[in-house]
């Protein structure tokens, strides 16, 4: 890979959201350990000190600049802000990790309207605030990585979940087409289906589980956040759009989106071809 392209290792720029614990915090310390410069963000301003202890901690060289921002990516204003920190202390970032997210089951019929609006507003417009704040950068760059976390649950309707689903279908379908624009622009987009995952969220989510939700999943696998992190670690070096960090994850993406591995290369013909016309017209 070109080193322009590389976007992680010796000063390489990661942007971590949800990096106080989970998913995020497994990212984050394998960034360090590979030599990349790491921020976090997330709101809770304790469990994000103790997560950049954590970071420093994993770092190959006291050279490497990692920092924590206290921030809530539900709010535009404080997601722009975060990015612009980052970038004023240490540049552009060369990746950026949508971790951030929340999820609450239940019963459609009796979840409060609240807590779709919790959800889409971190799950999915949190996603869409940080990449709109860091993507200017990026594209005069001409580089980048995007990593957004959706769930299995984000291309299979998952009983109980209705409001959380939504929320990561969102999340899917806008990196479908994310993919595609920003490939133009020499920036990958990378989209992560996992399983569950023992992290707090999980811990917080199960007590509020249907019944029927509890029948479904017992006896499944629940992956490391750290297992989690090293397929995206993978994905990413390869240039993977798709990262399905679980072998119960993959076998359902592969089931019901089978038609995915035809479209993306059709999608970049038909942008190709118009792209090409458009050249042609000015």
């Amino acid at each position: 890979m070109n080193r322009k392209n590389e976007v992680i290792g010796r000063d390489r720029i990661a942007l971590i959201t949800g990096g106080s614990s989970g998913i995020g915090l497994a990212v984050a310390r394998l960034l360090a350990q590979r030599g990349s410069h790491v921020w976090l963000v997330a709101r809770r301003s304790d469990k994000l000190a103790a997560a950049l202890s954590e970071v420093k901690a994993a770092r190959q060289s006291d050279e490497q600049i990692c920092g924590a921002i206290s921030a809530d990516v539900s709010d535009p204003a404080s997601a722009f802000a975060a990015v612009e920190q980052v970038t004023r202390e240490v540049g552009v970032p060369h990746l950026l990790v949508n971790s951030a997210g929340v999820a609450r089951p239940g019963y459609f019929s009796e979840l409060d309207l609240e807590a779709f609006h919790w959800m889409m507003d971190i799950n999915y417009f949190g996603t869409i605030y940080m990449i709109k704040a860091v993507l200017p950068g990026m594209m005069e760059r001409g580089s980048g990585h995007i990593v957004n976390i959706s769930s299995v649950a984000g291309f299979l309707g998952v009983f109980g979940y209705s409001a959380y689903a939504a929320s990561k279908f969102a999340v899917s379908g806008f990196s479908d087409v994310l993919r595609a624009e920003l490939k133009l622009n020499g920036i990958r987009v990378s989209i992560v289906f996992p399983q569950d995952v023992d992290t707090p969220q999980l811990a917080f989510e199960s007590q509020f589980r249907p019944a029927m939700t509890r029948a479904l999943v017992e006896g499944l696998p629940v992956m490391s956040p750290e297992a989690v992190a090293a397929a995206i670690l993978r994905g990413i070096s390869r240039g993977q759009y798709a990262i399905n960090p679980g072998a119960i994850g993959k076998a359902l993406y592969g089931l019901t989106r089978s038609l995915g591995t035809v479209a993306f290369p059709v999608m970049d013909w038909i942008v190709a071809r118009s792209q090409r016309r458009a050249s042609k017209g000015r």
